[in-house]
C-alpha cells in the first residue's frame, strides 16, 4: 500500500485536491474531518475537552467549534493543549482506515499540520498544494471568514516555504479549478501510479 500525506495551508485548495485524487482512485483520509469525529459528543475527546475548556464552548450541549476556534487561535497554550487531546486520537483512527486497504491501495492523508507535527516521515511521499497569500485570503473571504480571523488562522500554521521543504512534489493552486484537476491527474500519473507498481 502506498501512504501519501497532502498537506497546505487554509485556503490553498487541499480539500478540494483531495476529491480530485479520491476521484482517481485514492482513498482519501481526511484529518480535519476525524479532528471534528474524535471530540463528537459521546466520545473520550468530548470528554476531554470539556474538560479542558469548559462549558462555554458548549451550543445545545454540542462542542459549537467557533467559540472552540475563537479560544485556540487567540491563545498557543490552548491550541497546544487542543492538538495533545486531539491528533492522537485522529493517527489512531487513520491508521484503522488505511489497515482495511487492499495492498495495492493508495492512501492519501489530507493532514494539514503535516509539517508542525514533524509527520512527513510517516509516509512514502508528501505533495504540498500551495497557494500565493493573497489568493488564500480571498478565498477564505468567500467563505464567510473575517480579515482578523483569516490573519490569525494563518499565522499559526506553518508558511508555503515550509511545507513546500518537506514535499516530494508540490502543486501551486492559483488558477482555476479546471487547472488544479488538470495538475492532480498528472501527478497522479507521473507520480503515484509508477509507484504502486513497484
Amino acid at each position: 500500500m502506498l501512504s501519501i500525506a497532502l498537506t497546505g495551508g487554509i485556503g490553498s485548495g487541499k480539500s478540494l485536491a483531495g476529491e480530485f485524487f479520491q476521484e482517481l482512485g485514492a482513498v482519501v483520509i481526511d484529518s480535519d474531518q476525524l479532528a471534528r469525529d474524535v471530540i463528537e459528543r459521546g466520545t473520550e475527546g468530548f470528554d476531554e475537552v470539556l474538560s479542558r475548556f469548559g462549558d462555554e464552548i458548549l451550543d445545545d450541549g454540542e462542542i459549537n467549534r467557533s467559540k472552540l476556534a475563537e479560544i485556540v487561535f487567540k491563545d498557543e497554550n490552548a491550541r497546544r493543549d487542543l492538538e495533545e487531546i486531539i491528533h492522537p486520537k485522529v493517527r489512531e483512527l487513520a491508521i484503522k482506515i488505511a489497515a482495511r486497504v487492499p495492498s495495492d491501495g493508495v492512501v492519501i492523508n489530507q493532514i494539514p499540520l503535516l509539517f508542525e507535527t514533524k509527520g512527513a516521515n510517516r509516509f512514502d511521499f508528501v505533495i504540498t498544494i500551495s497557494a500565493n497569500l493573497e489568493v488564500r485570503k480571498a478565498r477564505l473571504a468567500e467563505r464567510g471568514l473575517k480579515s482578523y480571523e483569516i490573519e490569525r488562522r494563518i499565522s499559526a500554521q506553518a508558511s508555503d516555504e515550509e511545507r513546500e521543504s518537506i514535499a516530494n512534489c508540490v502543486i501551486k493552486n492559483e488558477g482555476s479549478i479546471d487547472d488544479l484537476e488538470r495538475a492532480v491527474q498528472g501527478v497522479w500519473e507521473r507520480e503515484i501510479l509508477p509507484r504502486t507498481k513497484k
